[in-house]
Order: structure tokens, then C-alpha cells, then sequence
């Protein structure tokens, strides 16, 4: 009787009262027909459907049933399928993903990943009705919304989400990383935010989306993939494959403390996944560190060339980031590891934040923060046809007009004078052979020259600054660096006195021509 004891006692001891059951690597992807994201009676599994954990890849059988071997502490994903929608979650985030948490993760400061009931995990699946768009994809397409604080929050609501609230054609919204500047606990309000626009939405981490205090990089995106989903995922449409990778190679203890770069654990998805990518289609890669950046935080060299190769047979290839705060395209070649047989198109997507909510405030207080290269904050737009083709263009936010262009000019100039001043045109898509022409009064059109040089609006603000006996905003507006996408033309003084109109008009290569106008007044003096 007291060895029975002895065994039961030492089995009660080896076994917690409260110890979770083994955890579940299986589940079946159905189609939701009644969009309640349970599965009911009657809802059919599907099949041929992708699931990856980021790392290993399978395909869901005859059932819907699939079975991905548990790893603790990855998350697991379905690729959507192209034809079909996500089934939504009471947050408004699409439920393709799920955080997989066996055992107690590590204490961080923000939360981290919490530990969960192990149990099997079901994804919804609705097919899509017959479009009526032809196979044409929109996309809405931000970087760095970096909020640091409950009122940066307000500024992205106010002047970046709100105004596109019911009034966008978009189908899918991506965020290209620093959702957030440091203050993980921000998230909450920024996916409440941001789910107002009521898309589907993906989001990229930054590298202010650590959880600084991990050990290691490979926990320092717990809070974010709690909150926000996984680091590494692909979502399919009619016309576009969309794959999104966190390029922030962190290194706590270190300096620099991150550099951009990818995991081999990435590479290992992407070696399963990319195979199966159909190539009649637009093939889009997102990250927050742009391929192109250089120096000890920049883009480390034999990851892109890997990657690289792993494109190179992909005849529509667009990549996208964030992260400078600036704007720009930049085309890889022989000198970046590209050898495909055109050059690959990195599109380099200015903030949201523009210069991180900085800069004198407007009427409705919120900040002005122009770049530093001068493109007002906002967001982009990615359209999709079929066939590879796409479209992009750059919305400054709250913006008057949608012209794209920004101009300077002096407001007098002595009549007669030589003419050494003259107007600037910051041509916010532009590319160095971008097509951009003046004119004065209704005249002959001419060639403007592209230089690279301060945008002088923003030079003209610093001086405000450096001048202003007070601070003229919480921050002040950046200090201005040479743009990429800036051209000059001389202003005539050899007219009549009086005020003369200057138009500009530009030819860019996805929305065609597009104008803007300014005027400058010649007064006679003497000496």
C-alpha cells in the first residue's frame, strides 16, 4: 500500500496539476462560407492551400488538413490564396496567422509572445466573387508611421488614415516598417487606427519594433508578432504575389546595434516558396532597410546577392522599403548583385511620419514634417495589372492639389537684373531622365535642368528656425540634404514689371503629365 502511495505520489509530482496538453501541429484551412472565421457545419476543407511556420512549407491535402511540425515560438501562416479573402478578426485584422507558444517565453518589457493553450488551429478561407476590375490589383502602400507617443497617434489619424477612410479603391494596405518609434505598447492604437480603413492590412518590422531588451535577435520580435503577425509571410492575388521580410538583423551588446540583412531561416522559406510563384504575375518583396542602403547599418552585401539569384528568373520583379525617410528609386544591376536582364526597381518609400511629426504646426496642429530630401509625408499607391504592369504614385497628406509637384520660387526680382535666380521643382516620383519643362507667361516651353541640391522651401525653413528667438514647433523641421528629384530653371528678368506666372509640368512615367503652377513679380530700382 505504501509503495502505491510512493508511485502515485511521484507521478502527481512529475506531472503539474495544470500542465497544458502536448501541442497540436495540425489544422484544416475550409472555406467560411457564413465569414464567422469558426468552422461549422457544412464548410468544406480546401485544398492546395500553402501553410509555412516562416521556415518549413506545406500544402494542405484533399481535406484542407495540413500539418506543420511544431517549433515553439514561430508563427504560423497560411499564404492566401489568389480568388479568396481572409476571414477577419474582431480587431480587423486578417486571421491567416497564428502565434505558436508552448512553453513560457522570455520576460521582456513590452509583453513579448504569450504563452498559449496548444491547441489545433483552423483558417477561414472565403472565395471571392467575380471582379469586375479585370485582374487589376490596388494597394495602399505607408512606411515609418514611427509614433512615439498618444499624440503622434492623433497626427496619423488625423493626417494620414482619415482622410482615406471610404474614400480609397485599395484591396490591401502594407506598412513597411517602424509602425512604432520604440513604444511597443503603442501597437494596440495603431492597428485600432490603422484598421480603419477597413482593407486587409500586412505589416514589416522596423528596427523600432524591437523588443530591445531581448537576448537575442531571434526574440526580438515577440511583441511585434503578437501584435502585428508574422516577420515573414506571402499573400497571393489575381496579379501580384506579395512577400514580406524582416531585414533587421539585431544585435543586442553590439555596435551598430542592427544592420539590414536576412535569417536563414528566411532563406529556407523562400528557397520552398519561391518555386511554387506563378511568373506570369507582378512579384512584389517588401522590407524596411532598402536593398540599396549602404555603410555599418546598411544592407549586408552577400544577402542581397543570395537573394538576388533567387529572383533572377522572375521577369516582374518590384521591390519596396522604408527606413530613410527620403524618397528615391534606385535600379540594381552587375554593381549590386543583380543579373537579371533588366535592371530590378527598388522603390524607396517616403514616411508617413515625413521627418518623425516634426516642424511647425498648421491650423489644425498638426506638424509639417517635409523630409529632408523636401517630399511632404504621406503615403504611396501600388496598381496591378495583369501581365507584370504596375503603377506608383506618392499622395502628400491633406494635400490641396495632387500634382505631385512642389515649387519655389522668389517671391520679386529686380527687372533687368541677370538672371541667376531661379524655380525649383521638386518632383516628388521623379527619376533621373524624368521629363520636367517650365514656362513663363504662356511661353515656349523649356528643358529644366535636374540637380542635386537642397530643396531650397526646406532651406528656407531651417533658416526660420535658426533665426526664430522661440522654438517654432516641438521639433524642428529637418535639416535639408541634397534631393534626388529636384530641377532648375532660370527665371527671366528681361520682361515687364509686374507679376509673372510660371508653370511646370512633368512626365511621369506611371500617371503621364502632371502640372503645377507659381508666379514671381519683377520691380524696377535704382541704384
Amino acid at each position: 500500500m505504501r509503495a502505491s502511495l510512493t508511485v502515485l505520489l511521484l507521478a502527481c509530482l512529475a506531472v503539474p496539476a495544470h500542465a497544458l496538453p502536448p501541442p497540436c501541429s495540425s489544422g484544416v484551412v475550409f472555406e467560411d462560407r457564413n465569414g464567422n472565421g469558426v468552422r461549422d457545419a457544412g464548410e468544406p476543407g480546401i485544398p492546395g492551400i500553402k501553410v509555412s511556420d516562416g521556415v518549413q512549407l506545406v500544402t494542405t491535402g484533399a481535406d484542407g488538413g495540413y500539418d506543420v511540425p511544431y517549433e515553439d515560438g514561430r508563427t504560423l501562416f497560411v499564404v492566401k490564396p489568389a480568388g479568396y479573402d481572409v476571414s477577419v478578426r474582431p480587431d480587423g485584422m486578417p486571421d491567416f496567422w497564428h502565434n505558436r507558444q508552448y512553453h513560457k517565453g522570455p520576460a521582456l518589457k513590452y509583453g513579448g509572445t504569450p504563452q498559449r493553450q496548444p491547441g489545433c488551429r483552423h483558417f477561414g478561407l472565403r472565395p471571392r466573387g467575380e471582379s469586375t476590375t479585370a485582374g487589376e490589383f490596388e494597394a495602399l502602400l505607408l512606411a515609418d508611421s514611427q509614433t512615439a507617443s498618444v499624440q503622434d497617434v492623433d497626427y496619423y489619424w488625423r493626417d494620414i488614415v482619415q482622410p482615406l477612410v471610404g474614400k480609397h479603391g485599395a484591396s490591401l494596405g502594407l506598412t513597411l516598417g517602424d509602425i512604432v518609434n520604440d513604444d511597443l505598447a503603442l501597437y494596440p492604437e495603431m492597428l485600432r487606427t490603422t484598421m480603419s480603413l477597413q482593407v486587409p492590412w500586412l505589416f514589416i518590422p522596423g528596427n523600432h519594433d524591437l523588443d530591445f531588451d531581448a537576448a537575442s535577435d531571434a526574440d526580438s520580435l515577440r511583441t511585434f508578432r503578437h501584435h502585428l503577425g508574422p516577420d515573414t509571410f506571402a499573400w497571393e492575388e489575381d496579379a501580384v504575389t506579395f512577400i514580406g521580410l524582416d531585414d533587421i538583423i539585431y544585435r543586442p551588446g553590439e555596435s551598430p546595434s542592427y544592420l539590414g540583412g536576412l535569417r536563414e531561416d528566411q532563406f529556407a522559406f523562400l528557397q520552398a516558396y519561391l518555386p511554387t510563384v506563378r511568373r506570369d504575375r507582378l512579384l512584389v518583396i517588401g522590407v524596411h532597410i532598402p536593398f540599396f542602403e549602404e555603410g555599418a547599418r546598411g544592407f549586408r552585401p552577400a544577402d542581397r546577392e543570395r537573394l538576388f539569384a533567387l529572383l533572377r528568373d522572375f521577369p516582374y520583379v518590384l521591390l519596396l522599403s522604408g527606413h530613410t525617410h527620403t524618397q528615391r528609386h534606385w535600379y540594381h544591376d552587375a554593381a549590386t548583385g543583380w543579373h537579371g536582364t533588366q535592371p530590378l526597381h527598388e522603390y524607396n518609400v517616403g514616411a508617413a511620419c515625413g521627418a518623425y511629426w516634426s516642424g511647425v504646426k498648421d491650423a489644425a496642429g498638426i506638424p509639417d514634417s517635409t523630409m529632408a530630401d523636401g517630399t511632404p509625408n504621406g503615403h504611396a499607391r501600388l496598381r496591378v495589372q495583369k501581365g507584370g504592369e504596375y503603377t506608383l504614385s506618392w499622395h502628400a497628406a491633406r494635400a490641396k492639389d495632387d500634382s505631385g509637384i512642389g515649387l519655389h520660387a522668389p517671391n520679386v526680382l529686380r527687372k533687368g537684373a541677370y538672371p541667376a535666380w531661379g524655380v525649383y521643382a521638386n518632383v516628388y516620383m521623379g527619376e533621373a531622365d524624368t521629363r520636367v519643362e517650365y514656362r513663363v507667361d504662356g511661353g515656349e516651353w523649356k528643358a529644366m535642368k535636374r540637380v542635386e541640391q537642397p530643396d531650397p522651401s526646406l532651406l528656407v525653413e531651417n533658416m526660420r528656425d535658426d533665426l526664430a528667438d522661440a522654438l517654432r514647433g516641438y521639433d524642428r523641421s529637418p535639416e535639408a540634404e541634397p534631393s534626388h528629384h529636384l530641377w532648375r530653371g532660370a527665371l527671366p528678368t528681361d520682361l515687364a514689371e509686374g507679376e509673372h506666372r510660371v508653370e511646370v509640368r512633368a512626365f511621369d512615367r506611371w500617371r503621364g503629365e502632371t502640372t503645377a503652377h507659381t508666379s514671381y513679380r519683377l520691380q524696377t530700382a535704382t541704384p
